[in-house]
């Protein structure tokens, strides 16, 4: 159409946006918005965003820019626009460009979106032709972060660049008012990527089918109680049928995975609901287009019943629904599976189709694959809802949330970050545990996906592959570098690494452990420069003093911190084997409460000690024989798992202690009216002292009491009802201390000990109900997987005052 007649007061003008607005359908959306209004000119992509040129009466081109801001595409996030009147040039039609490339890119990459209602319903349609098409997606869904291999993103740099589109599909790409219009993974059964299975017999790879017939034997599979390894959009899933209690038991051994819980997917909401409690949130979470798995508070008695073997002593179950539309053919015939991560335990999953037919072989039956591959590996989230708040609690940051930057704009070190040049951005890199590494450049934080434990060469490889392709998404190399204090994490050793290479042109910064869990969480709640009490309780972490930390109450902001209280130092013999074998913690802590004599106590923790392995830690004690010390919580809390017969050694991180929370009685429902009288109250005592300027929290009172409690058979789960209840009075007593001492009224919660449940709750309200305003994690997890984010702010705030204080003494040099 024509649309050079005649305009009143016409105008120009030139349109340039940032943020998530590739991969999103945002151009269609522009095209449409401007056909409307009949106005000409165009829109391009670009590596830095879109750029739009808009002419037209000048009231439509307004309304055009106003309906930019107020109706985007439902994925798109727009971070700036920036708006110049320019030269009218008559165009006589409205048009989408190609592409351009600029110098640096800025665009935001999207994550990886589940599957939207329209390519569900043409899914299942007899009638569409592509009927049960396991790769059908479109520009409001699909695989996006885990196939693009540089930006701008356009088909050519992803993974999708090997299949030439038919003509059918071409004709939906280019055309602009088309719901796949440049949709980059764009494919039908003619031209896209196809499915096969393959057979793990006697070591030899069988194919024996592909296309719908692959679907349908894999379901067959399934239900006959094989174990399949999927390949889904960041990796692999070794699949099984979650009621199969054998098949479960099998992949469990096979996997090497004794007891932590396995992740679930069910056909659909009411399934869940069955097998769980969901509330509006949750539920709303479930369904979000991230899709992550979301832990859920099992129901009793539900018949047919999950394995046991799904999640062994725990009271939750992690559930989330079908996110490809493989997943929805899958369980058109299935109800429940096993979905759990492609790999042996402590390793990366598995992405590439060779890598996992030699990996996975000792664990899967058989492969169901596709020939679309998987540029980076993405794992499943992990999240819930923390119900004092109604809001989220992430666990695990990964797909459907990575690559999107964390919103810290009203904070003030997002306005340092601003002030920045681009050849200081900063590279964090963050810890050892449930790795996690950031970028920070210009205005934004870029958290990268969920790496995993850095205690093997794969993991470690894996790190340095996500932090180059970062980089050149990014189009950045950071010279400002941060890590941990611990000289032997992996992550310390590659920014050590990265220095040497060339000591002038990088800055290294090393970060205290609890100092960057408080920054993360400050940052989570977009807090400004300012002091605030923080609470960082976990398992390890390495202290300035040169001790392993994990019980610390700091004052603390971006730039600084300052320990005023922290659980007393108790020897840990053995160091890692005794965070593996939590009987040796326990022990220790008894001998530091009783001396020898607590041999004495007629407990069962007494009689299950190997008394020729206690003379070896008790000399290792005494003499100082690989026994470092520590102030963690974390251990606490094994400690105690230990002692009352919970768990005396472990399979997997933080089991002793989730095992701790997942027997207390919160009702009280196991105390017989006997066994009620010899209880002396609902707590444990502690004692609190005061040291050059430092309180020292001594627990002896809570190991004598839970002793006492054991001579006089309490249950384990009222002793640990009793437990985690004086852990919420200690912290709140602590704050209380310090807010009469300092006058400071916010307190921040971080660190792995938080994800428990019932102590977070606990915590969040004792602590409000005394009047504190009380900071907790939504965005990015507690644990070690937020680590990155606070490094990265201590570092932006340690250099500006670096380069403020330069600055200072270079005038001071020239004064006269």
């Amino acid at each position: 159409m024509d649309r050079t007649r005649s305009r009143t007061n016409p105008t120009r003008l030139r349109i340039k946006i940032e943020g998530k607005v590739q991969g999103v359908g945002f151009r269609p959306t522009v095209y449409r918005h401007a056909i409307e209004r009949n106005l000409v000119g165009w829109v391009t992509n670009t590596s830095t965003g879109v750029i739009i040129e808009a002419e037209g009466e000048k009231r439509k081109v307004e309304d055009f820019l106003i309906a930019i801001k107020e109706s985007p595409p439902p994925r798109a996030e727009i971070v700036d626009i920036q708006v110049a009147e320019i030269q009218q040039r008559n165009e006589h039609s409205f048009r989408v460009l190609p592409s351009i490339s600029e110098e640096r890119a800025k665009t935001r990459v999207s994550p990886d979106i589940a599957t939207c209602e329209e390519c569900l319903k043409e899914l299942f349609a007899p009638e569409d032709r592509r009927y049960l098409y396991p790769f059908i997606n479109c520009t409001n869904c699909g695989p996006r972060f885990t196939i693009i291999q540089n930006i701008p993103y356009d088909r050519p740099n992803t993974t999708m660049e090997k299949f030439a589109m038919c003509n059918l599909c071409h004709g939906e790409y280019d055309a602009v008012t088309n719901r796949r219009f440049h949709a980059q993974p764009n494919a039908c059964a003619v031209c896209g990527p196809e499915l096969m299975l393959i057979q793990n017999a006697e070591c030899k790879m069988q194919k024996l089918c592909g296309g719908r017939g692959a679907i349908e034997r894999t379901i067959q599979l399934l239900n006959m109680g094989k174990i399949v390894a999927i390949k889904g959009l960041g990796g692999f899933h070794l699949a099984c049928d979650a009621l199969n209690d054998e098949a479960v038991k099998t992949l469990r051994s096979r996997k090497y995975r004794e007891d932590k819980p396995f992740a679930l997917m069910a056909k659909d909401l009411r399934i869940v609901k069955k097998y769980c409690e969901v509330s509006s949130e949750e539920e709303e979470l479930l369904s979000s287009f991230r899709s992550p798995i979301v832990l859920l508070r099992k129901r009793e008695n539900v018949f047919p019943p999950i394995s046991e073997n799904v999640a062994p002593n725990n009271k939750y179950l992690g559930f989330m629904l079908p996110y490809t539309p493989l997943h929805y053919l899958l369980f058109s015939q299935l109800t429940i599976l096993v979905m759990t991560s492609g790999n042996i335990s402590d390793e990366p999953i598995a992405y590439e189709n060779d890598e996992a037919l030699q990996r996975l072989k000792g664990i899967t039956d058989y492969f169901l694959l596709h020939n679309r591959d998987i540029y980076i590996r993405c794992d499943d989230s992990v999240t819930r809802i923390f119900h004092p708040l109604h809001r989220e609690f992430i666990i695990r940051r990964s797909r459907g949330y990575v690559p999107d930057p964390i919103k810290i704009e009203n904070s003030q070190p997002a306005g340092l970050v601003r002030k920045f040049k681009i050849e200081n951005s900063v590279l964090a890199c963050g810890g050892y545990s449930k790795n996690t590494f950031a970028i920070a450049s210009e205005d934004e934080l870029i958290l990268s996906h969920h790496i995993g434990d850095m205690d093997n060469i794969e993991t470690y490889n894996s790190f340095v592959n996500g932090i180059e392709h970062f980089k050149k998404l990014l189009e950045l190399e950071p010279k400002i570098i941060a890590h941990d204090l611990h000289p032997e994490y992996l992550s310390t050793k590659y920014a050590q690494q990265i220095y040497n290479r060339s000591p002038g042109t990088y800055y290294l910064l090393p970060v205290q452990h609890h100092h960057a869990h408080i920054a993360s969480v400050m940052a989570d709640n977009l807090l400004d420069n300012r002091k605030v009490i923080g609470i960082a309780f976990d398992g390890t972490g390495l202290g300035s003093d040169g001790n392993l930390w994990g019980g610390e109450f700091l004052i603390a902001d971006y730039s600084n911190f300052q320990r005023i209280a922290h659980l007393k130092y108790i020897p840990l013999p053995g160091g890692e084997k005794a965070i593996k074998e939590p009987w040796r913690i326990a022990a220790s802590y008894l001998y530091c409460t009783f001396g020898e004599k607590f041999f004495n106590f007629n407990i069962d923790f007494i009689r299950r000690i190997d008394k020729n392995k206690w003379k070896i830690l008790q000399k290792m004690i005494d003499e100082g024989i690989n026994t470092p010390f520590t102030s963690s919580v974390g251990r606490l809390f094994d400690a105690v798992s230990s002692l009352i017969g919970v768990r005396d050694t472990i399979n997997y991180e933080g089991q002793a202690a989730i095992e701790l929370e997942m027997v207390l009685d919160e009702n009280q429902k196991s105390l017989s009216a006997g066994v009620a009288g010899k209880i002396k109250n609902q707590k444990y005592r502690y004692k609190v002292e005061r040291r050059d300027k430092l309180y020292l929290i001594d627990p002896a009172g809570i190991i004598r009491g839970i002793t006492e409690d054991l001579e006089h058979s309490v249950p384990r789960e009222i002793i640990s009802l009793k437990f985690h209840q004086t852990v919420v009075e200690l912290i709140v007593d602590m704050a209380m201390r310090i807010r009469e001492e300092r006058g400071l009224k916010e307190v921040a919660l971080s660190g792995g000990v938080f994800q428990n449940i019932f102590l977070l709750t606990g915590t969040y309200e004792g602590l409000s109900k005394e009047g504190f305003k009380v900071y907790v994690h939504e965005k990015v997890p507690t644990n070690d997987g937020g680590l990155s984010l606070g490094q990265a702010l201590i570092a932006i705030c340690k250099i500006k005052h670096s380069f403020r204080q330069i600055e200072t003494e270079e005038k001071e040099k020239w004064r006269f």
